[in-house]
């Protein structure tokens, strides 16, 4: 996949900048494997000068780097004589020596950082005379919002990877008995949360997929939206399962959320699970190029007020009601922009995002139902294909 760079070149021209400076490992910089298209735990300084795109790595990772990453070129700091320089200086004004010789081989005088750009690296280059200016406007991740065919191709496989373990979540809570305290049990053992989350792990890594942080809150616990939940699960009480698993070779997400009920649902939870279909529905018939997001999040916030519940746009402080934004940009992040809430931005073709409705009271627990979709030409392609149902045992 070649992402389309050309606004950050603009927005480097516009500013007078040489390029575009990342110093991150790319497992947990999404900017850093988004522009280098290379994968290591370790991290590795990617520079985008237009129109090229050159990576500075340690020796290990040097091999590894020409033949996997999508860079037009590799250096290693013996390219620019560190051990002389070592030897010379010593290690650490050797590191930064040859880390600035690395950016004047390219002609790069001033550079643009993603905000949370290391201290120490932005001294070292300020002290060999080279400008670094943080990137306020985030272009970078505007420009990864607006995913390409094969992006959306990944997301859709890793959705697949998801349907999978929520289906065995479901069956777990389906197929269970239910002891004299009100507790579920599967196979004689006591259903836990952590067991539900054991369940779906072994399930995602069958699909090449890991989990991060899965949700499976039962009752009260499911009043907080990211608790993830741990215990029995009991009957009669709504368990909230939110799943969103990042593919190991793509290093794409997922994301969806379903609320399931073994037995009889509490009153007022099957009142929620239907206007969160509704106010759900109501999002998804908004979603075009051109609206905002926080059009979207209006239509969501329709339903909810007029039915009589508080709903955040109305009030910040709540916990009570629909207290979150309707849904958020996935891709290499699980939580990215776009963002469809209160001051969200336009929708654009491409933009992958999620709906996910809900409500909450922490005397009863939550309801939430979440479906993960793409902004296409003339509307919104659900990449979802999972029931919507409340009952399930």
């Amino acid at each position: 996949m070649e992402p389309d760079l050309s606004p950050l070149a603009a927005h480097l021209a516009a500013e007078g900048l040489d390029g575009y400076l990342v110093d991150a490992d790319s497992v947990s910089s999404a900017n850093q494997r988004y522009l280098s298209g290379f994968v290591a735990e370790d991290p590795f300084v990617t520079l985008y000068a237009p129109p090229e795109t050159v990576l500075f790595v340690n020796p290990l990772e040097y091999g590894r780097a020409r033949t996997e990453s999508r860079a037009d070129a590799v250096r290693r700091g013996e390219d620019y004589d560190y051990r002389a320089r070592a030897d010379e200086v010593g290690p650490e004004d050797a590191t930064h020596d040859v880390l600035a010789a690395f950016l004047a081989e390219f002609d790069v005088d001033a550079v643009s950082v993603p905000r949370r750009f290391p201290v120490w690296t932005a001294d070292v280059l300020r002290e060999r005379d080279v400008t670094v200016v943080p990137d306020t406007d985030d272009v970078v991740e505007d420009v990864r919002a607006t995913k390409t065919d094969a992006e959306v191709e990944w997301i859709r496989e890793s959705q697949r990877a998801n349907e999978a373990a929520m289906h065995t979540a479901e069956a777990l809570v389906a197929d269970a008995d239910v002891d004299a305290d009100g507790r579920l049990r599967h196979d004689g053992e006591a259903l836990t949360s952590e067991r539900v989350r054991r369940e779906i792990k072994a399930t995602l890594l069958q699909y090449d997929c890991s989990p991060t942080d899965t949700i499976v809150a039962c009752g009260r616990a499911g009043a907080t939206p990211h608790d993830t939940g741990s215990g029995p699960l009991r009957a009669d009480e709504p368990i909230i399962v939110d799943i969103f698993p990042r593919s190991d070779e793509t290093g794409y997400f997922a994301d969806m959320t379903r609320t399931f009920v073994h037995g009889e649902p509490p009153v007022p939870v099957p009142e929620w699970y239907d206007l969160t279909l509704e106010a759900m529905d109501a999002a998804i018939d908004v979603i075009e190029p051109g609206v905002t997001g926080e059009a979207v999040d209006d239509a969501v916030c329709d339903v909810y007020e007029d039915a009589g519940y508080a709903t955040l746009r109305q009030d910040a402080t709540i916990d009570t009601g629909f207290i979150h934004s309707t849904g958020h940009g996935v891709g290499l992040e699980v939580h990215e922009d776009p963002r469809l809430g209160q001051r969200g931005g336009e929708l654009e073709p491409g933009h992958v995002v999620t709906v996910e409705p809900g409500l909450y009271d922490p005397e009863v627990g939550g309801v939430r139902v979440e479906d993960l979709g793409v902004v296409t030409e003339d509307g919104f392609e659900n990449l979802t294909d999972y029931p919507r149902r409340l009952v399930v045992g």
